[in-house]
């Protein structure tokens, strides 16, 4: 059973989390400090860094929890699943899951700002590229164990991975400068983007514009 001082500390680091958020996407990630942070919770820097590393860490702290929750759902898609398949089935059947996971730590509402803020702050974009690099390889080794194929002898997992994180990127570049600022919209979008894979790889784009 938890504790009532297991429980303070879990509301103490959520305030911390809603704040930082709060604090990056209104003022700017670089133009806030954690003594800022700190202050809004009325904590001291020293608590902050009980629960954090510093700023880099608790601005990816809910997409940390939403790459693990992705990583688990690929692996729970059923055996008989061709790779891709499972990848889409993965992302688009465990948005609600997802909504679960970011609504148990901060309001989807200030999730989505925080998606924004990062795509347009330089140096959290640069993190977010490497993370999701990290994210790309631990599913191409998923996909390469669930297929029973040798990740660094067969192209494949990884060739897979890259396309469908291509989509994803593609995605949410399109999502962050559009007007639809909502988590159906993203949604939509990725199904969209994902459908026109297989056209767009494979078919004869003059030939489809000129029909």
């Amino acid at each position: 059973m938890e504790t009532l001082r297991e429980r303070k500390k879990q509301r103490t680091r959520e305030a911390l989390l809603r704040a930082a958020l709060e604090l990056f996407t209104t003022h700017g990630y670089e133009h806030t400090t954690v003594d800022e942070i700190a202050e809004a919770v009325g904590v001291s820097q020293r608590t902050f860094f009980r629960y954090f590393a510093g700023k880099e860490d608790v601005a990816f702290t809910v997409q940390a929890m939403t790459e693990e929750r992705f990583v688990a759902a690929v692996r729970a898609r059923p055996a008989q699943e061709a790779p891709m398949e499972a990848l889409r089935q993965a992302v688009l059947e465990g948005w609600d899951a997802i909504r679960g996971t970011v609504e148990s730590a901060v309001p989807v509402e200030l999730y989505l700002r925080m998606y924004r803020t990062i795509e347009s702050t330089p140096a959290l974009l640069a993190v977010h590229l490497r993370r999701s690099a990290a994210t790309e390889e631990t599913i191409a080794r998923l996909l390469a164990e669930r297929e029973g194929v040798d990740v660094d002898a067969d192209p494949r997992p990884r060739l897979a991975v890259a396309v469908f994180g291509g989509v994803i990127r593609v995605t949410e570049r399109q999502w962050c400068t559009g007007d639809d600022f909502s988590l159906e919209a993203i949604r939509q979008l990725t199904a969209s983007y994902l459908d026109q894979v297989g056209s767009a790889l494979t078919g004869n784009w003059r030939s489809e514009r000129d029909r």
